[in-house]
This record gives structure tokens, C-alpha cells and sequence, in this order.
């Protein structure tokens, strides 16, 4: 689950066509006409109050069929509520609630502080402002059209070589903005792709939306992990 998490809420990502590979060294050797375009879409999605979003997420192991689940998440402030695999992870902004279906089980955490978001990435707001904590030099690879959607491809490569990615990619509408896809390639041979099915911004949610109700779930372990 936590690697789903970093894909997901990275919801939010190599070789730069002005580099040689390893020649990146820190963020601020990014390219800039990538940045300007994470900026852009940043700009516009802290201007929803709310979102909504289906998602396709694929799991792809070495040797083995590609593995595909379907998911959802909403938003709204510091409260989201993600559902997938059987998995929901519901916070209310100052707790986290993991439902494991399949053991009957729940764990409730502690929210990161703020300088542990862009580590954990348990949270949807970290899709945009990762790529500026400093982990991850980026950078315009692609530009190329499907019909008549123009697609933008941006790299992300870890500047940390203990991290469990080499690589993320971002598929990114160049008329829209849009998101649509997020890939990370494990360093074991995995490779994880999220694409973003459908995006509704400023959806209302009913009340109780992002509260965890221990009524919903009779019979479950409730393991209190907060300190």
C-alpha cells in the first residue's frame, strides 16, 4: 500500500535532452520549461475547493501478468478519503484511518507533520508540491500526439540511489493541464502506472464524507497506532 500511496497521492514522475544521464546532481538543475508546466497545473488545482477523481491503477511485475484496479478519491482542504483494492484510507485532516477489508482490520495513525509529507506521500496535496522538497531533479523528455490530444511527458529521477524508484513519468494534456497518467519503475523490475479516469473538481460531498464511522465497520480490529 505505501507504494501505491507514492504513486498515487505523486496523483501527483530519464534522461533530459540537455544532460547526459547521472549528470543531474540537485533539484535546482531541473529543466524549466518542466517546471512551468507542474507550476501551471498546480496553480489550477489549488483553486478547487474540492475534487473528485476515478482512477485506473496498474501493477506490473517481472514475469507476470499486468494486474489492474480500479479506485477513487475525494478531497476537500486537508480531508480526503481514497478507496481502492479493497482499501480505503479516510483522513479528517488531523488523523488517518487505513480499513483493510480483507483482514477486518483498521489502523489508525498520526498525520505526518509537514516536513514528512513529501517522504510518505500520504496525502493527495503532495501531488503537487513534491517535486519541490528537493528529492527529485526533473525535466521535459516527450511531446507527442494521440488523435488530436498533444501529451507532454515529464521525468522525475530520485536523487536519492537507495530510493525504490529509478524513475517516474507524468503524462500531462498540454491544451488542459489534465493529468492522465503516473508511472514509477521499480528498481526491482515493477512498474506501477495510475491513470486518472475522470477528474471532478468542486464536487459537494455529504456530510460524514472524510470521518471514520466505527459503525460502518462491525466486527473489525481497531489498532490505535497515533502517539
Amino acid at each position: 500500500m505505501k507504494k501505491l500511496l507514492q504513486v498515487f497521492l505523486l496523483l501527483a514522475l530519464t534522461i533530459p535532452t540537455f544532460a547526459q544521464k547521472g549528470s543531474l546532481t540537485t533539484k535546482e538543475e531541473s529543466d524549466p520549461k518542466a517546471k512551468a508546466i507542474l507550476e501551471k497545473i498546480r496553480t489550477r488545482f489549488q483553486g478547487y475547493q474540492s475534487l473528485a477523481a476515478e482512477f485506473t491503477l496498474d501493477i506490473t511485475f517481472a514475469d507476470q501478468p499486468t494486474e489492474s484496479q480500479k479506485g477513487s478519491l475525494a478531497q476537500q482542504g486537508s480531508k480526503y478519503r481514497v478507496s481502492v483494492a479493497g482499501q480505503d484510507i479516510i483522513s479528517d485532516g488531523k488523523a488517518i484511518w487505513m480499513i483493510l477489508k480483507q483482514n477486518k482490520e483498521v489502523q489508525i495513525m498520526d498525520m505526518p507533520e509537514a516536513d514528512e509529507m513529501g517522504g510518505s506521500i500520504l496525502s493527495p496535496e503532495s501531488l503537487l508540491t513534491f517535486y519541490d522538497k528537493g528529492d527529485f531533479v526533473y525535466y521535459l523528455t516527450n511531446e507527442y500526439k494521440e488523435g488530436s490530444t498533444v501529451i507532454q511527458q515529464i521525468e522525475f529521477k530520485p536523487l536519492d540511489r537507495n530510493a525504490d524508484y529509478s524513475k517516474l513519468r507524468m503524462s500531462v494534456n498540454k491544451a488542459t493541464t489534465d493529468i492522465i497518467s503516473v508511472e514509477a519503475f521499480g528498481r526491482d523490475g515493477s512498474r506501477y502506472k495510475l491513470a486518472i479516469d475522470k477528474l471532478t473538481p468542486n464536487k459537494s460531498f455529504p456530510a460524514g464524507h472524510f470521518a471514520f464511522d466505527k459503525a460502518k465497520y462491525p466486527g473489525y480490529y481497531i489498532e490505535d497506532l497515533r502517539e
